[in-house]
């Protein structure tokens, strides 16, 4: 598909700081701390193993997504979006390298670009026991041998509160050029713009918020490891995991940044190549949040602070 990936996030916080070590606690590495002038404002930026510098976080007056990127190929694709975005009436702004238009439910700032495609070095294969068959004998599994810190590999997905869910959706399909994987009758689309199964969710919600950024792992050894050194600092980062997704069929483990947004490990996602050979469902009850795992606690369905959201009130230790 001429879309292949998500680029990089632009995250807006109160707290810039204390979500900043948050997201260096995560295994995200630190790029740089740049000072913009007159305003002083000091933005921190965090690369991925594979995708670079993908995630940079600004001030905001509340928690926010601010700005998401989006690649493709060449000047082709890129006409191809000016031109869908503006049969939807949608002002863009377009350069040589890319077209920016706001998503009107969300009011983010979709960044359409040029990139290079991922190119991701597998990991070692990992030889499982199991009933009748034990391709490893004589020596310990290598996830629990595993030392340093856990890197995520690229960013996933990001999950998006919308107070026009219908006008939001029809902006990433219609516009945008994302895919249909799954639905959730009422409340949202699993959009893809790569071969990942999605790369974002939008949400009917009272105010437009960001719920979650997702992060790629190896595996599920790698999820724990994560999730563990996360808690070991702070246990009450915790919000929602070990588990298994039924959309999408992603392991996942969800932790809670200073903000207020919630941030996912995740590993062995579906992978759509051939849209042909996939057929989106349709999924309601249990499925459309979880195959197993702990049931998720009513902060990650309505966050607790959708309230200060909508008045608009900084979040507790803002600066």
């Amino acid at each position: 598909m001429p879309l292949h990936r998500l680029t990089n996030i632009v995250m807006g916080v109160p707290n810039v700081a204390q979500t900043a070590q948050y997201y260096a606690d995560f295994g995200l590495t630190p790029t740089a701390a740049t000072t913009d002038t007159p305003t002083t404002a000091v933005h921190h930026g965090f690369a991925t193993a594979d995708g670079g510098e993908q995630l940079r976080i600004v001030h905001a007056p509340r928690r926010q997504l601010v700005e998401l990127g989006v690649g493709v190929d060449d000047p082709d694709d890129l006409d191809r979006v000016a031109s869908s975005l503006a049969r939807l009436d949608v002002a863009i702004q377009r350069t040589a390298s890319g077209v920016s238009a706001v998503d009107p439910g969300t009011g983010v700032l979709v960044r359409v670009e040029i990139a290079p495609r991922y190119q991701q070095t597998p990991p070692p294969e990992i030889a499982y026991n199991a009933p009748g068959t034990t391709p490893r004998v004589q020596e310990r599994a290598p996830g629990i041998l595993r030392q340093g810190p856990v890197t995520p590999r690229k960013l996933g997905h990001v999950v998006l509160g919308s107070t026009d869910q219908e006008a939001s959706q029809r902006f990433f399909l219609e516009g945008i050029g994302f895919k249909v994987s799954d639905t959730v009758p009422g409340l949202a689309a699993f959009m893809r713009c790569s071969t990942d199964h999605h790369n974002v969710l939008v949400q009917q919600a009272p105010v437009s918020f960001l719920h979650h950024t997702s992060w790629q792992v190896d595996d599920v050894d790698e999820i724990g490891r994560g999730a563990m050194s996360m808690l070991e600092t702070d246990p009450e980062r915790h919000t929602w995991g070990l588990g298994r997704h039924f959309i999408g069929s992603n392991f996942f483990w969800y932790l809670k940044d200073p903000a207020g947004n919630f941030s996912e490990y995740y590993s062995d996602i579906d992978c759509i190549v051939d849209d042909a050979l996939w057929k989106p469902g349709v999924w309601e009850g249990a499925k459309a949040l979880f195959a197993w795992g702990p049931p998720p606690p009513p902060s990650f369905l309505a966050p607790e602070d959708l309230a200060e959201l909508m008045t608009g009130a900084h979040a507790p230790g803002a600066q």
